[in-house]
């Protein structure tokens, strides 16, 4: 059965910065419904192509096209969540959760126009699903850094997106978080949600990733079942009882010679 048009398409993308080439000719395609999670060094280009792919970073070759659309004509943009790298929501005028996560239904609502029932619904459904229900009306400034990285991902989700993305939500986030984090993807993308998720390993997210895309110095030089590179961390877990080994299949690298 056809699936219908991709979500995300990536045709010889290439984007610089300060005149210097980072992501150099990559395709990429996401289906509807697929996990798909981004992989690589620092550096390696990763969270310079998810920003690409929302619009924040030029492409200076290629193109992309979202919902079967040229980037450059998209408009329907309550159909994309953007969950950037940890944001500083405490700053600034103080705030409640909830507050900051009804800011997600804006593109909901007409100009000055008071919440909905819908509105406050999908709030609570979004606070719900990354476990902060019970911290509604406290403000942001106490939570742990943890705790707003979830707070910004129930902002995403309040406005519910029809692709999400994300880039590194783990990143110096607590193991309470990530697991929170990971519960949350993991009903979204049974729910049918489609997911971009950018990645230094898979880590809590293993059971989640239907598919790994690695980038190195700016290229794509793995695209297939869930691959992690191979930590001191992952060593130890493939070695306990109960926990599954990490796929990582052999990768033959178009940077790593034999290859131009």
């Amino acid at each position: 059965m056809n699936p219908g048009p991709n979500v995300v398409e990536v045709r010889s993308a290439c984007v610089s910065l300060g005149g210097r080439p980072i992501v150099r000719d990559v395709d990429l395609a996401v289906q509807p419904g697929e996990v798909v999670a981004l992989l690589g060094a620092n550096g390696s280009g990763k969270s310079t192509l998810v920003k690409a792919l929302v619009g924040l970073n030029p492409l200076s070759a290629g193109e992309v096209r979202l919902f079967d659309q040229p980037l450059s004509g998209f408009r329907d943009w309550q159909r994309l969540g953007y969950v950037p790298q940890r944001s500083p929501i405490a700053q600034g005028v103080p705030s409640s959760v909830a507050e900051v996560v009804s800011a997600g239904r804006l593109s909901h609502r007409l100009p000055f126009v008071p919440a909905r029932r819908s509105d406050r619904e999908a709030v609570t459904r979004a606070l719900e699903a990354v476990g902060l229900a019970d911290r509604a009306r406290h403000p942001v400034s106490i939570l742990s850094g943890g705790q707003q990285q979830r707070v910004l991902i129930a902002r995403t989700l309040a406005g519910e997106p029809e692709l999400l993305v994300l880039d590194e939500p783990n990143a110096g986030v607590d193991l309470d978080s990530q697991q929170a984090i990971a519960e949350t993807l993991s009903t979204l993308a049974g729910a049918g949600a489609t997911i971009v998720v950018v990645l230094h390993e898979l880590g809590h997210l293993a059971g989640v990733i239907q598919r790994s895309v690695v980038l190195r110095e700016g290229r794509v030089v793995y695209d297939g079942p869930p691959y992690s590179s191979p930590t001191e961390h992952d060593a130890h877990d493939h070695h306990r009882p109960g926990v599954p080994p990490v796929l990582r299949p052999p990768v033959q690298a178009p940077l790593d010679g034999g290859s131009r």
